[in-house]
């Protein structure tokens, strides 16, 4: 039902057009994609090849080069890749109408997301595993690959920043014992089963899981009843401040200790917990037919909403990020995952399926925050000062207050507003309108659980990056084993993002966010464009070199607005320098690569390379432990 001071003239859209018809559709487009489109890529562009070793097994050193099953990488793959911006993207992109949202999730994730992961994860494991800014020297040169280092250092940060700040993971658990014990339960339990995944064998992955998931559904189930133990529940029962100085402090260790120990089956273990929650949600949707509240299109498309700066073209696309594209998950294609990978085989699997994944979880949140009453959904994402200027009143959002037990009103960032909608699909199944508030709580816990794995990954990743730039001016940095030099690059790269995380503001940072991880993807599709033009295969490189330039374009569009209306005006000065530089330091990437393009399509000949492939020229030996 749409009330009468909001209807608009695309009601019989908001009618015709149901949650039910978005989540089947999500699900039926995505299988497809992945079986012909993802396939035919990884077979006929990629050639990948199971019978090749991978990194994981070449240079196998028990720390970070590890192989691993097939499922517990696609567990923490799509834990490390699904952070803030699938569920924190598509509750701020509502403000637009649900339509412009979903269709960007259904075409962004096929045509670009997941081409843009799996593409990534395949240079990096052709590379031994390596970042992407090493990717961009050996692929275009050492000018492209030292910018690169730098601007990825910087949206690395930025990203991490708002992974912790966007999803108000502090404000989520801060005085709430419930969920600060069920996301501390996953870290022991990942310890135990991290040991016993150490045995080879699926049984011993089997037993791993089993004891895991028992682990984190009892600290699920039971953590509702801690309040009744007042000197347990003090313990779990932390300040805003405090969580946001322990995220820096686990982020830091988990970044150090070795991959298998508690990286990989803690983001495992978290995985389950994800599906069981978006698969029960997508049961419920298609299910209990609930009906859009939010109109297909409101009047904020064009820009004045309260809650996302700027119109919708070009903000939906930097608002919407990981759940339709995202230059994070490039980060983790050429971080963690590919020395990780036991078999060229599991590339579409791990790479192109976790993505997609990532695109139904997106449409949930989407959903989740379009069946909310607009008025309620406004009052939750905007301040009070802004919202008593929109002219509505709340409608349900008293009634929702009072049995959640919580003050909803005026706590923008998306997190709110996406657990409400959540709960309240949840409580429309029969006999479950009594547990809306256990149904909230266990939302927020969800969300924050999101955002931990994010952390621990992204951590992890930029720690091998500094170690990478360090390594240029102090080769014994380049030993990705040499503990001195893991602390170091850990404990600094974990203070840049935690002190941004302590002053940040989730109002200035969230475009700056959108911005810089739009444009490290174009950037990353860039740089694989390259790379297929010199593997031979430049009747294929439109696949990645349309949707680069595409997310370069809307992204340079979008800075320029962000900056010129939003940041100047606000005299925010530093913001709008950060946005600059990136912008600048991602066009001379692009620039340098389209001079290697050039360059590598006036070659006519092929020459074999190490993998037995033809190409136009081998692959640059670029590897920075060469010179330890």
């Amino acid at each position: 039902m749409c009330y009468p001071y909001w209807v608009t003239e695309n009601k019989i859209l908001s009618v015709a057009l149901t949650p039910a018809v978005f989540v089947f559709a999500a699900l039926c487009v995505f299988a497809l994609a992945y079986r012909f489109y993802g396939l035919f890529i990884a077979r006929k562009v990629l050639r990948i090849d199971p019978s090749r070793s991978t990194p994981s097994v070449t240079m196998a050193d028990g720390l970070d080069y590890h192989k691993t099953n097939r499922f517990v990488l696609f567990g923490h793959h799509f834990a490390a890749i699904a952070g803030a911006g699938p569920l924190t993207g598509p509750v701020l992109a509502a403000q637009f109408g649900f339509l412009p949202g979903a269709l960007w999730i259904l075409i962004g994730a096929v045509l670009g997301g997941a081409v843009h992961d799996m593409v990534v994860l395949f240079a990096s494991i052709r590379h031994k595993g390596e970042s992407l800014a090493v990717i961009a020297r050996s692929e275009i040169g050492k000018t492209a690959g030292t910018v690169s280092s730098i601007a990825f250092l910087l949206i690395l940060i930025l990203i991490l920043t708002i992974a912790g700040a966007s999803i108000s993971m502090t404000n989520a658990l801060a005085n709430s014992p419930w969920g600060t014990l069920v996301v501390a339960t996953t870290i022991p339990a990942a310890v135990i089963m991290g040991i016993i995944m150490r045995r080879p064998g699926n049984r011993a992955v089997v037993i791993a899981s089993v004891i895991g998931v028992a682990m984190l559904f009892a600290a699920v189930f039971f953590g509702r009843f801690i309040t009744e133990f007042p000197e347990l529940s003090s313990c779990f029962r932390l300040s805003g401040r405090q969580i946001s100085l322990l995220l820096p402090v686990y982020a830091l260790v988990a970044s150090v200790l070795p991959v298998w120990l508690l990286l990989a089956p803690r983001d495992y273990l978290s995985t389950f917990l994800k599906i069981v929650t978006i698969g029960a949600l997508a049961v419920g949707i298609l299910c209990l037919r609930p009906s859009f509240q939010m109109p297909a299109f409101t009047r904020f498309f064009h820009g004045g909403g309260p809650v996302v700066p700027g119109a919708a073209f070009p903000f939906l696309f930097i608002t919407i990020a990981c759940g339709a594209i995202s230059g994070f998950h490039a980060t983790i294609a050429s971080g963690t995952t590919p020395k990780m990978i036991g078999s060229e085989g599991d590339i579409p699997f791990v790479g192109f399926g976790a993505m997609l994944f990532e695109g139904i979880v997106a449409m949930m949140a989407l959903v989740a925050a379009c069946v909310l009453v607009p008025a309620d959904y406004f009052a939750i994402n905007s301040s009070p000062e802004v919202y008593s200027t929109l002219g509505m009143r709340p409608f349900d959002l008293p009634w929702l207050s009072k049995v959640i037990e919580e003050q909803l009103q005026g706590r923008p960032g998306g997190s709110v507003s996406l657990a409400v909608g959540i709960a309240y699909i949840f409580s429309s199944i029969p006999t479950m309108d009594k547990l809306i508030s256990y149904w909230y709580h266990f939302a927020i816990m969800f969300e924050a659980v999101f955002i931990l794995t994010l952390i621990d990954a992204g951590t992890r990743a930029g720690r091998f990056l500094l170690q990478e730039m360090a390594g240029i001016f102090f080769p014994k940095f380049n030993d990705h084993n040499w503990l001195p030099g893991m602390t170091i690059t850990g404990l600094v790269f974990t203070f840049m993002w935690g002190y941004l995380l302590c002053t940040g503001s989730i109002a200035t940072i969230w475009p700056l966010f959108g911005i810089s991880n739009q444009l490290l993807a174009a950037c990353a599709l860039i740089i694989v464009s390259t790379m297929l033009v010199r593997l031979g295969k430049a009747r294929y490189v439109l696949i990645t070199l349309i949707p680069g330039i595409a997310m370069a374009v809307i992204t340079v569009w979008a800075g320029y607005i962000n900056i010129t209306v939003n940041y100047l005006p606000q005299h925010l000065y530093l913001l709008a320098f950060l946005c600059a530089v990136i912008m600048v330091l991602i066009l001379v990437i692009m620039a340098s690569a389209a001079m290697r393009m050039k360059h590598l399509l006036t070659i006519k000949t092929t020459v074999k390379d190490q993998w037995g492939d033809y190409v136009l020229v081998p692959v640059r030996d670029e590897d920075p432990r060469s010179s330890a």
